[in-house]
């Protein structure tokens, strides 16, 4: 080990002031079995550190053939090594300058080991959570409704809580926030999404009561409702449709539901869209009005991310766009989206990329002569909602 004269000389070899450094001078050495493998860095923020200081725990989550995301409780991160050109040390009980205290009037030597070394670490960079999975997987055994006299209901394919968030890459909190957003329910304990069929169904059998009692779609009673179709569907059912598609509140102790009109509207034409490749838009307009419940009002505006119009054709047309069918990539998004339509205008692609990472992305792309042609009738502020 060395001596503090041996390092009094080596300061003196680098033309180093003894009196310039600090008193206390750390002396280095690498212990046994020392490798780089050992251990794995992690550059935290504030927000993180105070995560972990909490007791909280942060969960590495993603299949074999994903790239790994972090997650806290609420949060998504994109996990990236980053190389350093320093050699990155280990050093445990070790005290940096602030620190330290010059209470001592002479240098002193204080003897530390190494416990290992790295060259990289791994940069978090917030993300949005990867969730295109979830409802794939839960379409794998959509609800149908309760099960026929004899026949038994179908109870492979269920998803806990748990069984989502080891397969979703999404933390805790972002996974329920989208279960809500695609209509999941649990049922016996496993999250469901519903047959599209079957919720149009329960929406049908609710606009319906609402019709032939007389009531304001702003002012839909709750406990009437579940007893007036309990004979129909299950009660729990009945109140999930109307947490879908309606606001809940209460008066005079009595909960209400007031029904979203762009909601039920914009389901109505997913039912009138989904088989077709496209529809005449005048056509489609009339059916639209003529099948949502009277008194509500259709607008092409309430299908902003789900369908598409086509001005350009002869006659107008419109088909069904969903973005939550688009990739999570967002090279394979550009690229899917320009084989639909060469060129597209701001009011029409917004909706589906308003959400997409970073312009360097698109850039990537499309060469700088390919965008210069084919958005041509972007306006540039749409590519901005990019970054």
């Amino acid at each position: 080990m060395r001596t503090l004269e041996e390092v009094q000389a080596t300061l003196q070899i680098a033309k180093l002031k003894e009196e310039d450094l600090q008193k206390t001078i750390h002396c280095l050495s690498f212990g046994e079995n020392v490798s780089s493998a050992d251990y794995c860095l992690m550059e935290l923020d504030d927000t993180l550190c105070k995560h972990i200081q909490a007791g909280q725990s942060l969960v590495i989550r993603g299949d074999a053939d994903e790239r790994a995301v972090l997650c806290s409780g609420d949060k998504t991160y994109d996990l990236k090594i980053a190389d350093t050109s320093n050699l990155l040390l280990f050093v445990p009980g070790c005290r940096t300058p602030d620190q330290l205290t010059n209470s001592q009037e002479s240098s002193h030597l204080v003897h530390t080991q190494i416990w290992g070394f790295c060259n990289s670490y791994w940069e978090l960079k917030r993300q949005r959570p990867r969730l295109k999975k979830l409802k794939a997987i839960l379409m794998e055994n959509p609800y149908e409704g309760p099960a026929l006299g004899g026949q038994k209901e179908n109870t492979e394919n269920r998803y806990s809580m748990q069984d989502l968030l080891d397969r979703i890459q999404s933390s805790q909190d972002e996974l329920k926030t989208h279960l809500k957003t695609i209509h999941a329910c649990q049922i016996d304990g496993y999250w469901r999404v519903l047959d599209f069929d079957y919720e149009m169904k329960l929406l049908g059998h609710v606009t319906q009561l609402v019709d032939s009692e007389s009531w304001s779609f702003n002012k839909v009673p709750l406990q009437t409702s579940l007893d007036e179709l309990a004979p129909l569907e299950p009660k729990e059912m009945i109140e999930h449709c109307l947490d879908c598609y309606g606001k809940r509140f209460t008066e005079n102790d009595n909960v209400f539901y007031a029904l979203h009109e762009d909601k039920v509207c914009q389901s109505t034409a997913l039912l009138l869209l989904q088989n077709a490749v496209k529809f005449n838009l005048r056509e489609f307009q009339e059916v639209w009005q003529q099948s949502v419940p009277e008194g509500m009002s259709t607008r092409l505006e309430q299908l902003k991310s789900v369908a598409l119009v086509d001005r350009a054709s002869r006659p107008e047309t419109i088909c069904l766009l969903r973005v939550e069918d688009l990739s999570e990539d967002t090279l394979e998004r550009f690229n899917h989206l320009f084989t639909i339509r060469e060129k597209w205008t701001e009011e029409d692609i917004t909706p589906y990329i308003q959400y997409v990472s970073s312009i360097q992305d698109i850039s990537a792309v499309f060469d700088a002569r390919t965008l210069q042609g084919t958005l041509q009738e972007v306006n540039p502020k749409v590519l901005s909602l990019a970054i």
